[in-house]
């Protein structure tokens, strides 16, 4: 279901290269209404304002595609990212990571917003190969990259009540 709901398209374009091996699926109810964490993580470099572990977002364009740099809090680096697909109508925008330190190659990523529970359902799906690091070593890092921002985002949504 979340693949077909979230990431036909990812794992269409997936499936006619290469298919990368690993895949975090990470999901939570927020207690507001969808337009409105649409509202606070629908702008592709708003993740400056509720991930926790980004200092900074910078907005460009590239070949006509969004692009955000994201610097990352007590000297992590930087990581680009371009903007594959969004639909507003679905609240939903895949990216991929073009440049980073994360220990990941091809990876492509889709964040997306639902009405759930008594709010909305956030999740937050990628698949990719490990680089540099073992498959649980680069499953584990995405995994706490979903696992901070959404907790992040909940706690952003019950103190705005």
């Amino acid at each position: 279901m979340i693949r077909s709901a979230f990431c036909a398209a990812t794992l269409l374009a997936l499936t006619a290269t290469a298919a990368p091996a690993l895949e975090v699926v990470k999901a939570i109810t927020v207690a507001a209404p969808p337009d409105k964490v649409w509202d606070t993580i629908g702008n592709f470099c708003g993740i400056g304002d509720w991930h926790p572990a980004i200092e900074n977002c910078e907005a460009s364009m590239q070949d006509g595609k969004p692009i955000r740099k994201l610097t990352l809090k007590g000297g992590g680096g930087t990581i680009v990212e371009t903007e594959l697909s969004r639909s507003d109508d679905k609240m939903s925008y895949s990216y991929a990571i073009l440049d980073g330190p994360l220990p990941v190659a091809g990876y492509i990523s889709t964040l997306a917003v639902t009405p759930g529970g008594e709010g909305s359902r956030v999740t937050w799906f990628g698949v990719f190969e490990a680089k540099g690091a073992d498959d649980a070593k680069a499953t584990a890092t995405i995994a706490g990259i979903y696992e901070a921002g959404l907790a992040s985002l909940a706690e952003k949504a019950k103190a705005a009540k």
